[in-house]
């Protein structure tokens, strides 16, 4: 892609679908918020879990349009991070009107959680409720952040209403409230996949440098010059978290972690920060020394080593000084004065407009000490980049590997008629869920949880682990994954059964593929698995693929059929735990054994015998499937 992708495209494109079918103006704000949020929250697109999303939008909404709770990642015993509420409000088109917006819609929000409002919707009354207990019981670790999501960037006089909003929300609801503004730009910022699409971001560092070499610059940079540099960034794109979009820990998106030990130097020990800190790396396309002698123009820089300490330093330095107020205080005062002491060692590495081997390199080796496995590099990981391109290329699927990517790659196609065009495409994370709940036999964490299928997680390193994981194996998830949504499962089912049995669905289907590989004397494995599936997707006669298909519906159906002989409603572990359905399907459990889902196991047994015995005339299903798998 050579020719640069405008924002008015990607803006084009990206609305289309919300605009598709002329759809009411209520509607269109709502498809709008919707798509928004999923891409800016990294929210899988076929999540089908309903309780930490909630779409209230409409009469009595209290001024929550989408509410989402992102809950911290427990699996990190290390991480000083909370739970976070974000409650979006937003405004589509001709829907915004500048401050009067934020400001009457800001305070409908406080005023609803703030028990002042009682005109609300059953939806909306619910979610308050939890909201209030969220309150009661959040720590200082925890957030509520009331979120603007309009068409267009805010102005200056809108950014400081958000301000004042943020001032009157804390002085209200309590110190865990915030404010956050996002638009499309952002989304169109974060989601290009080459820096020449991209309006080039430049932003001013103060400080001590020598160089080494003519690609990198050695030195320090002091605290607080460190603040000013982020707020230089942030200002420059509009989005502070776009500097960590080639880290290692990008994936984290808004959940990044606090090293409590960083905060606490910070705090008690400023001016020793240096000492106890290992320094910071920051790759570049290019920089350039300004005639003062200490300050240096930065073009696209990028923080690779150096997340949690420039992030930390960020909201320490942001609580404490830029709080407001004219008066002075003794304390501050004297701890702004050790501040001014402390410095961080930095290394700036020129990578130039085509370095990429060279940032990913200095990516890997700046952080190969601090515990990070080579797995954990997905965005920059060559085996990712080159199952995108051999999915284009072998099965001309575009792969989504940093999510928005398609309404990027779907607008520089209508701008680009004569280059390479999909049809299809799919993200590569739901694909790891896939094929965690299929291959794997994980559908309860697949359904529940994101995490372990982040890098980093234990579900993501027993998958990209294998010695033979490949393209084959995502290609194989990505014909299961259609085959799910042409059952319709999750998010809009129109069977009411399927709606929280997608990845019970992929589990399913590969439960009776393995007894068919039994049946054929094939031996189990994950490759084996692809295998099957692949040649089954692909054999011109699909009477055994849509054989296995259906009965592999079918006992998801039947599971969720209240009164039916084996249903989920009658499990003893389901009754136990509270017949919680939602947490039940989440159960990491689910369909491994006899004594946590016996039910479920005996209706898969049941299918199992009438794919084998043609019963009622019907063909021998589990024989037509091992003569193709044989073959």
């Amino acid at each position: 892609m050579s020719e640069e992708l405008t924002f008015d495209a990607f803006e084009k494109e990206w609305l289309t679908e919300i605009r598709a079918g002329a759809p009411s103006t209520v509607e269109l704000g709502n498809r709008f918020s919707r798509k928004l949020v999923t891409q800016w929250l990294e929210i899988a697109e076929d999540s089908d879990s309903p309780d930490d999303i909630c779409y209230c939008d409409g009469a009595g909404d209290g001024g929550i349009d989408i509410a989402c709770l992102q809950r911290s990642d427990d699996s990190d015993d290390s991480a000083d991070n909370g739970d976070v509420w974000y409650l979006v409000q937003s405004k589509y088109g001709s829907a915004f009107s500048g401050t009067s917006t934020l400001l009457n819609e800001a305070q409908k929000l406080i005023d609803t959680l703030d028990g002042k409002r009682n005109n609300l919707s059953s939806l909306s009354a619910g979610l308050v409720e939890r909201l209030q207990t969220f309150r009661k019981q959040c720590s200082s670790k925890d957030k509520l952040v009331l979120v603007f999501a309009t068409q267009r960037p805010l102005s200056e006089s809108e950014r400081q209403a958000v301000e004042d909003i943020r001032a009157m929300g804390k002085n209200r609801l309590g110190a865990s409230f915030e404010t956050e503004a996002i638009s499309l730009e952002t989304i169109y910022h974060r989601t290009l996949d080459e820096l020449s699409h991209v309006k080039k971001t430049q932003a001013r560092i103060t400080a001590h440098l020598v160089p080494s070499g003519e690609e990198m610059l050695v030195g320090s940079v002091g605290l607080m010059q460190l603040f000013d540099f982020l707020k230089s960034y942030k200002s420059a794109s509009g989005d502070l978290d776009l500097l960590y979009e080639k880290n290692v820990r990008r994936f984290l998106g808004n959940r990044r972690k606090v090293n409590k030990g960083i905060e606490e130097t910070i705090l008690k020990k400023p001016e020793r920060f240096g000492l106890y800190n290992n320094g910071i790396t920051i790759v570049v396309e290019e920089f350039q020394k300004l005639p003062n002698n200490i300050e240096y123009e930065l073009t696209e820089p990028f923080v690779v080593n150096g997340c949690q300490t420039t992030r930390t330093i960020w909201e320490v330095l942001y609580k404490k000084l830029e709080a407001g107020g004219t008066g002075l205080d003794d304390e501050l005062e004297k701890w702004k004065k050790n501040l001014g002491k402390g410095i961080v060692v930095v290394k700036i590495v020129k990578v130039g407009t085509t370095g990429e081997e060279l940032l990913t390199e200095t990516t890997r080796y700046t952080n190969s000490q601090n515990a990070v496995s080579e797995k954990d590099f997905l965005a920059l990981e060559s085996d990712f980049q080159k199952w995108s391109k051999n999915m284009a290329t072998k099965y001309n699927v575009f792969l989504e590997i940093q999510r928005g990517g398609w309404d990027s790659q779907k607008a520089y196609q209508k701008q680009n008629p004569s280059t390479k065009s999909f049809s299809e495409y799919v993200n590569a994370f739901d694909l790891l869920k896939v094929y965690g709940a299929a291959w794997l036999g994980e559908a309860g964490i697949s359904y529940g949880k994101n995490p372990p299928f982040a890098p980093g997680g234990t579900l993501f390193h027993r998958i990209v682990n294998q010695d033979d994981f490949g393209l084959d194996d995502l290609y194989a998830a990505y014909r299961l994954y259609k085959a799910g949504n042409r059952f319709k499962f999750g998010r809009g089912a129109e069977v009411q059964q399927r709606g929280q049995t997608r990845h019970l669905f992929y589990m399913l289907a590969t439960e009776l593929l393995k007894d068919c590989l039994i049946a054929a004397d094939i031996q189990i494995t994950n490759k084996n698995i692809t295998s099957g599936f692949t040649k089954l997707f692909m054999h011109s006669d699909s009477t055994a693929l849509e054989a296995l298909l259906d009965f592999s519906v079918s006992i998801a159906d039947d599971y969720l059929t209240p009164g039916h002989e084996y249903s989920i409603f009658k499990e003893p572990t389901f009754l136990e735990k509270g017949s919680d359905l939602n947490s039940f399907l989440k159960w990491d459990q689910l369909g491994k054994s006899n004594q946590s889902t016996p039910l479920l196991l005996n209706l898969v047994s049941q299918y199992k015998i009438a794919m084998k015995g043609g019963i009622g005339g019907q063909p021998k299903y589990r024989d037509i499937v091992k003569d193709i798998i044989s073959a």
